[in-house]
């Protein structure tokens, strides 16, 4: 009897070992879909770009001063136009509303990529103080970050800008409208946006190996939207041909345009091209994606 009380209580000091559960599969764990590194990029993008307007509403009285600023500054562009035709009656064979048509679709295209990625220029800043180290450590694509850092809602004045002159072309113009020609309308300033945000990030892959070629990126982008404001009658063919095969920027308004106001392009082209600018726009991306991640794993940090 002594001997059962013994070993009851012995059995009762020993402490009994709960059961481990299973772990489960990854796939259990977390039944939902792993996010993608897009929709990733597109989450922080429009988190940093929404704490840029909280902190440029913070200031309604200055948001709407540099907002007018911005809006005046490049409406004299167009006024520069305005003051040409005081003189003459067209320009290259174009007249006013014409132009306006070409100036409204470039600005706005333009504008709607400024605001988006305008500033993919500072990567050669950051690349030269070190400053691009603290977003490489961070778990988001880098492109978003720096595509939505100082997010600037001021640049809407370039828009809306661009957007007035494009009404008035559409006003002033007697243009024989079909489905298909008021479908490319808004096609160009999507598809003109995307390749100009393709030259941006390719401009701004460039900038890891330049470091300070900030200005030579503007050149295409701020360049490239003042060229295309204008009629491409007005260049040398060599130049036409080189926005046209070499640097595609005359998918954004030129060729789309010249189909609307029933003109040739300088350039003989068959004319189904002028609905390419969305293919033309994914081949950009394609490229400057490439361009972007080749000067990233090249980057080497200047160790401050």
């Amino acid at each position: 009897m002594a001997e059962r009380v013994v070993a009851a209580d012995e059995k009762a000091l020993v402490p009994e070992v709960p059961e481990v559960p299973e772990v489960p599969e990854v796939s259990e764990a977390f039944p939902f879909p792993e996010r993608s590194r897009l929709r990733e990029g597109v989450r922080a993008y429009g988190l940093i770009m929404a704490m840029w307007v909280r902190s440029t509403m913070a200031y309604r009285a200055s948001f709407a001063m540099t907002l007018f600023g911005d809006f005046a500054v490049t409406a004299f562009d167009f006024a520069t136009i305005l003051l040409m035709f005081t003189h003459v009656d067209a320009l290259g064979g174009y007249t006013l509303p014409e132009i306006a048509l070409l100036y409204g679709l470039s600005a706005t295209a333009f504008g709607l990529c400024d605001l988006l990625l305008g500033s993919m220029d500072r990567v050669g800043r950051r690349v030269r103080d070190g400053t691009l180290d603290t977003l490489l450590v961070r778990p988001v694509p880098v492109l978003a970050q720096v595509a939505a850092d100082r997010f600037a809602l001021r640049r809407l004045g370039r828009i809306t800008q661009g957007l007035l002159v494009l009404g008035y072309a559409l006003v002033s113009l007697d243009i024989a409208w079909t489905p298909l020609k008021v479908l490319m309308l808004p096609m160009m300033v999507v598809s003109g946006a995307a390749i100009f945000g393709a030259v941006f990030v390719a401009g701004a892959a460039f900038q890891f190996v330049a470091q300070d070629a900030s200005e030579v990126q503007n050149s295409f982008t701020y360049g490239g939207t003042t060229l295309l404001q204008y009629p491409p009658t007005i260049f040398a063919k060599d130049l036409v041909r080189g926005v046209t095969f070499v640097v595609p920027l005359a998918f954004v308004s030129w060729l789309p345009a010249l189909y609307v106001l029933d003109r040739e392009y300088p350039v003989d082209l068959p004319e189904w091209v002028a609905f390419l600018p969305p293919l033309v726009a994914v081949a950009c991306w394609a490229l400057a994606g490439l361009a972007w991640r080749t000067g990233l794993r090249a980057y080497r940090s200047t160790g401050s």
